[in-house]
């Protein structure tokens, strides 16, 4: 038997994973009344609003893939586009050569609230009412918050009391920062979602009520509010006040959608993630680059298999800085295709390569922006931090802070599987609407001021998000849900969790989930970062110290400049799974961060 944090719990009811155990059993709790997976789902992501404040929120933004029992898998894309004025041409006007990580400048079209209404709507079956009602509870009685939380405001403590006023005024209760064990509330958020429901409540049927409150969040008093707090001037990380670019008109234009996803066949699976405008697909082109025949690769945790993902990762990588982006003209085909692959297969050395290398796809030129071409030790400094979702929300030596991300996976009894990764909208990241009790988002700092890229910043595109939940096929049917927090890391951890769950050994005749997420994990920075200063370390890799010292002894002999990270500090991997031929359930979550869990029976 091996042993894990945890068991991989099985049941025939119904699993939650998330990223923080009040999520998790309000969304179980939604199952236990009779809702389905997708109101499951939306309960939990509210909640997540509430508890996880400096990883999301509701003007944030949220990728979703969902696969209906018996139905096709679909994305569900709640990543807001760059306002009508949000031009490349207006920042550099600025002074600006980069989005600034923080402030209104940042900030898309929130997207994560109509998403989640969109679901609803959908496919879901529970009221409006049912679903908030669990955010409700704990924004305006209460919750015990985790450690991180108060760690977050104490660390951008000085700029919410000189600057950012109103966060300090929901998040510096009694004049200090939050403490585990004691309630904190957000009566101004339960205020907000009592008047969307009580502006809604004689709107006719379920679906005509969700619609409304949709509309509401467009064009409505939360419309009105988000524009306002916009237009106000805000300290960002350039060190000066800028006002937004976000409109009246661009939040009455823009609603969430779907789309048909990205797949690759592997072993057996298929594997689904969001299209480009995500950096999803490169979780496929590093599938793509393994060997054709799984019996090929290096023996599991060995010095060989770690190198050979590792500059497996650096090439797909390189492909996401020139290729990927909200634009008709990305080539996946090609990217995905076995002889674009086994060229770049040929790539891969003995030895680490420091070198950022785009393909060609299909003949074409790759495209890198000015940041990415400098040579190392030039331009942007590398900061592991960003200003964006590296991790877990953490704090610098210097006090700064940088926000991360929330994830939530559902299957029901029915077969109804969802994997979702909120974010955006932290508390950190601009200062907390007053009228509503949650912050603008920062999403635009992941595109380029440099025109011509399939990630400029360009009014009606969304900025390429690192948002990347997964959805894993076996022969054509639903199995395995799946994602992490992490931002540019999460696709890498997501490569390993899963070969972990297909090449070894099931437990129970299940997926060992839990033996997968509790192995050790590593990453590397090679690449430009997505997140405000947008530096690299190239050679970088990072890993946890549970790693056998031979395995990174040899990897240092390769040329990898080796970091040896605490031992429970790579990933916050959750995961549901379902077996089509006996209906059975399966669900594990991170011990890392000691606040992801799994429920269900």
């Amino acid at each position: 038997m091996r042993f894990t944090t945890r068991p991989t719990l099985q049941g025939t009811f119904g699993m939650v994973s998330s990223t923080h155990w009040l999520a998790s059993q309000s969304a179980m709790a939604v199952l236990e009344t009779g809702g389905n997976a997708y109101d499951a789902a939306v309960a939990g992501a509210f909640v997540l609003h509430v508890v996880e404040p400096h990883l999301n929120g509701p003007a944030g933004e949220v990728p979703i893939l969902l696969a209906p029992a018996g139905g096709e898998v679909r994305v569900l894309c709640g990543q807001g586009v760059a306002p009508a004025g949000a031009t490349a041409a207006h920042y550099r006007g600025l002074g600006l050569d980069l989005v600034p990580g923080t402030g209104p400048l940042a900030a898309a079209v929130p997207g994560a609230f109509d998403a989640w209404l969109l679901l609803l709507r959908d496919h879901g079956t529970r009221s409006l009412d049912e679903v908030l009602a669990y955010a409700i509870g704990y924004a305006e009685h209460g919750h015990a918050p985790v450690e991180n939380v108060g760690a977050t405001v104490a660390s951008v403590r000085e700029l919410f009391e000189t600057e950012w006023t109103t966060s300090a005024e929901l998040y510096l209760p009694g004049g200090r920062p939050p403490r585990p064990g004691e309630l904190l509330r957000n009566p101004a958020l339960a205020a907000t979602w009592r008047r969307l429901l009580a502006e809604t409540a004689g709107a006719g049927d379920r679906e005509a009520r969700i619609d409304a409150a949709r509309a509401v969040w467009r064009s409505g008093f939360i419309a009105e509010a988000l524009v306002r707090q916009a237009a106000r001037p805000t300290m960002d990380t350039s060190g000066e006040r800028h006002t937004g670019t976000l409109t009246a008109a661009d939040l009455a234009g823009w609603s969430a959608g779907y789309e048909s996803p990205v797949s690759y066949d592997w072993n057996g699976w298929t594997v689904c993630k969001a299209g480009p405008w995500s950096q999803g697909p490169a979780l496929l082109q590093q599938l793509a680059l393994l060997p054709p025949e799984p019996s090929e690769l290096p023996g599991y945790g060995s010095a060989d298999y770690v190198h050979l993902l590792v500059e497996g990762c650096k090439l797909a990588m390189a492909d996401r800085e020139a290729w990927y982006g909200d634009a008709a003209e990305v080539p996946l085909a090609d990217l995905l295709s076995a002889p674009y692959n086994a060229a770049r297969r040929a790539l891969i050395g003995a030895k680490a390569s420091d070198e950022l290398r785009p393909g060609s796809p299909g003949g074409r030129a790759p495209r890198l922006p000015g940041y990415a071409r400098v040579e190392a030790g030039e331009g942007a400094a590398f900061d592991p931090l960003g200003a964006g979702e590296p991790t877990v929300a953490q704090v610098a030596t210097d006090g700064t802070t940088r926000g991360d991300t929330c994830h939530l996976d559902v299957v029901d009894r029915w077969g109804n599987m969802v994997a979702a990764t909120p974010s955006g909208g932290w508390l950190q990241s601009n200062p907390v609407v007053p009228e509503l009790g949650f912050p603008l988002g920062t999403r635009l700092q992941m595109a380029w001021l440099e025109e011509g890229l399939h990630n400029s910043l360009t009014p009606g595109r969304r900025p390429r998000t690192t948002l990347t939940p997964s959805i894993a096929l076996r022969d054509g049917h639903p199995v395995l849900a799946f994602g992490t927090p992490g931002g540019d890391q999460q696709d890498q951890w997501q490569l390993h969790f899963f070969l972990a769950v297909a090449l070894r050994d099931p437990v129970r005749g299940g997926l060992d989930l839990q033996g997968a997420i509790d192995a050790p994990n590593w990453h590397n920075d090679s690449f430009p970062s997505s997140f405000y200063p947008r530096g690299r370390r190239p050679g970088s890799l990072t890993v946890e110290s549970r790693t056998d010292p031979g395995v990174v002894a040899e990897l240092r002999r390769r040329g990898h400049d080796v970091t040896v990270g605490p031992g429970w500090s790579e990933g916050r991997l959750c995961a549901v799974a379902r077996d089509p031929e006996t209906g059975v359930l399966s669900a594990a979550a991170n011990p890392r961060g000691m606040q992801g869990y799994a429920v269900g029976r």
